[in-house]
């Protein structure tokens, strides 16, 4: 019989279909025509690994072995623990692995029930950012833009994006797109193998975004490529953005970026040129101490020439989980409440009265990357690993020591986190569970269950509605299965009705697919107070951490093609998944030849925070004075610095300054 699915990785979202004990991809499905990379078509081993996690774990102190418990036993500690704390003490550490219904039920029992807004999700160190940008300047958190529009614009401007390695299926779209005559441009410190397909490479300085899309803005002005009209009637700011561009020092950013000024004209003639622009981006932006600032940067550039809510054309912010999109949609982030409401007094009470409680409260929650340094009491990790993704992690293991109580739900044990929790809690992973996810573009996709799930695990929505009862809220959660949990999300949307999931329904999903918030871009809408978009003057504020004669690299960070995160899933024998190699650190021949580095020596790398040993790939196609390290290396965050972005909240990931020795 087949089942046709969706791929559980990256925020693509890939359809699949499965038949007996094989995955293809969806011919017909849009985001993929069938196309699958080599983490999708292998999936089904991530049920099969040996490091699942099968059965409960207990424990009462970190220094102890784990012994298997019983559900009943594990769930009723976790309700007495969550009933002796204090709510403000409390904290929920979700994920972009999460399906929507998951996604759902754990914001209700947290903000809705126990009454604590500690509840964020580890898509604050990937897409915060980008939510902030899109809420400051179009008015909610909003992707104006379809993977698809690609094949309707003449430029696509890749910045701070890898696509080839962490996006492939779209990228291998984007090739097909250019032999049909989309020019593109990838702006990045490394030649990536993204750049390689480029029609133009703009090799920029780590930390000098701004600069550059500020120097297209104010080309924009200067040259009076302005969409005056649509700025007339859409957008706000405009004469204070002009004003403050009359000032800026051209020279001086230029050279910030470490391009030429040739290098500048090439990229500025194809920007002209072309009438339909995207540009689309993710970590390279969005993870830096001026995220936000990025991101507002480049959709300035959409606003000034009206290139947004036309088809080809907008900025397309590219989401890496799978179901990030959807935990944004359900209010997955501890600043924000569920349907994209906020915390004012009339969203509050519709939430409440919605929920049928009183504990939603108006006090912004502690996000993940503050939770640890607020001495919570409770904090119950979902389908995510903290330990090995926040930065400056020798930080992070004395801070997670010092929580007396920390519950982890995960599908496998062999995560870092494992290590300093006191329960564990085997939770079903993709293919042995049903729900819906909503990719980058906004796209809601049915996740099919395609075989049994295992032994002692349970979904996670189940989970915490067996928290939920044990707390005395039998009533508010009385579900039977994931379509009672969507229909009662999608009766939620109609508070906030531009997220319009009531045109779609359960059923209707396991046939297609339903991207909300079409009429969106059709009618050119926006959601600030006055309807029209904020233009927002942003300058390069050099906040990031600086090299120095002790540490004289800056550290990048990024995903490698075939491996996923901290490789539970993916980090299998070679006899099961062909992949790159995992533990690589990127160095130009010039620089290592200054420090008498060969090609494969083990050498040492290190912060001000920490120390890893890693292997030497020598290599021209990074600049000078920058090494790059992917993420599938485990202690990599030994090295980053804990620098938050002032507004998302986001991790600075891609400015650490590091010195590297020969072992």
């Amino acid at each position: 019989m087949l089942i046709k699915s969706v791929c559980g990785y990256c925020g693509v979202g890939c359809g699949l279909e499965f038949e007996k004990d094989r995955l293809v991809g969806d011919v017909i499905y849009p985001t993929n025509e069938g196309k699958v990379c080599s983490k999708g078509v292998s999936e089904l081993i991530s049920i099969q690994t040996p490091t699942r996690l099968l059965r409960p774990h207990i424990r009462e102190d970190i220094n102890d072995d784990f012994k298997v418990s019983s559900w009943e036993d594990t769930i009723n500690t976790i309700a007495k623990k969550i009933l002796q704390t204090p709510k403000e003490k409390i904290g929920f550490y979700l994920s972009g692995q999460l399906l929507t219904e998951d996604y759902y039920i754990a914001n209700k029992l947290g903000k809705g029930f126990i009454g604590t807004n500690n509840v964020d999700t580890n898509s604050r160190t990937c897409m915060a950012s980008a939510v902030v940008a899109y809420k400051k300047s179009i008015g909610i958190d909003y992707v104006p833009v379809s993977m698809n529009d690609i094949f309707q614009s003449n430029l696509l401007i890749l910045i701070g994006a890898n696509t080839a390695e962490a996006h492939v299926v779209f990228h291998n779209r984007i090739k097909k797109a250019k032999k049909a005559g989309l020019k593109i441009v990838v702006i990045d410190p490394r030649f990536t193998d993204t750049a390689k397909i480029a029609d133009l490479y703009l090799p920029i300085k780590p930390g000098s975004d701004i600069d550059l899309l500020n120097l297209i803005s104010k080309r924009i002005i200067d040259e009076d490529l302005i969409d005056h009209d649509f700025v007339s009637n859409h957008v706000n700011n405009f004469d204070l953005l002009v004003n403050k561009f009359k000032r800026i020092p051209v020279t001086k950013m230029l050279k910030r970026t470490g391009l030429t000024k040739e290098q500048f004209e090439d990229f500025w003639i194809l920007f002209k040129e072309s009438p339909n622009i995207i540009s689309a981006w993710t970590m390279g932006l969005n993870q830096s101490v001026q995220g936000v600032d990025k991101n507002l940067a480049l959709i300035n550039i959409h606003l000034l020439t009206g290139k947004i809510f036309k088809l080809g054309n907008g900025p397309l912010s590219l989401t890496g989980q799978p179901n990030a999109m959807g935990g944004r949609e359900v209010g997955g982030l501890s600043t924000m409440l569920a349907v994209h409401l906020g915390f004012d007094k009339e969203s509050i009470k519709k939430v409440n009265e919605f929920w049928k409680t009183n504990k939603v409260n108006d006090s912004k929650g502690l996000t993940a990357t503050e939770m640890l340094d607020n001495k919570l009491d409770v904090l119950i990790i979902c389908h995510t690993d903290p330990v090995y993704h926040l930065p400056n992690r020798n930080k992070v293991e004395q801070l997670i020591k010092k929580i007396p109580f920390v519950v982890e739900i995960n599908a496998y044990e062999n995560s870092e986190s494992a290590k300093f929790s006191h329960i564990r809690l085997p939770a079903a992973p993709w293919g042995e569970k049903e729900g819906t996810q909503t990719n980058l573009d906004r796209t809601v996709t049915k996740q099919e269950k395609l075989t049994r799930t295992s032994i002692d695990c349970k979904p996670d929505w189940e989970i915490f509605m067996l928290i939920a009862h044990q707390l005395g809220f039998q009533n508010e959660f009385n579900y039977k299965c994931p379509e009672d949990i969507f229909k009662e999300y999608q009766e939620m949307t109609k508070l906030n009705p531009h997220i319009n999931m009531y045109d779609t329904s359960y059923e209707q999903l396991e046939k297609e697919p339903f991207i909300w918030g079409e009429d969106i871009r059709k009618n050119r809408q926006f959601f600030t107070p006055n309807k029209k978009a904020n233009l927002h003057f942003v300058e390069n504020k050099l906040l990031s951490e600086k090299t120095n004669l002790k540490y004289p690299f800056i550290l990048l960070t990024g995903r490698t093609r075939d491996q996923w995160h901290s490789g539970t899933k993916t980090n299998l024998p070679r006899t099961l998944l062909k992949y790159k190699d995992l533990n690589f650190c990127e160095i130009s021949s010039e620089d290592a030849k200054k420090l008498n580095i060969d090609d494969g020596d083990e050498i040492r790398v290190s912060s001000k925070r920490g120390e890893i040993t890693t292997k030497a790939l020598i290599t021209d196609s990074i600049n000078t004075g920058t090494i790059f390290i992917p993420i599938s290396n485990r202690e990599i965050n030994y090295l980053t610095n804990d620098l938050l972005d002032k507004d998302s909240l986001q991790p600075d990931y891609n400015h650490s300054a590091v010195k590297i020795e020969k072992n």
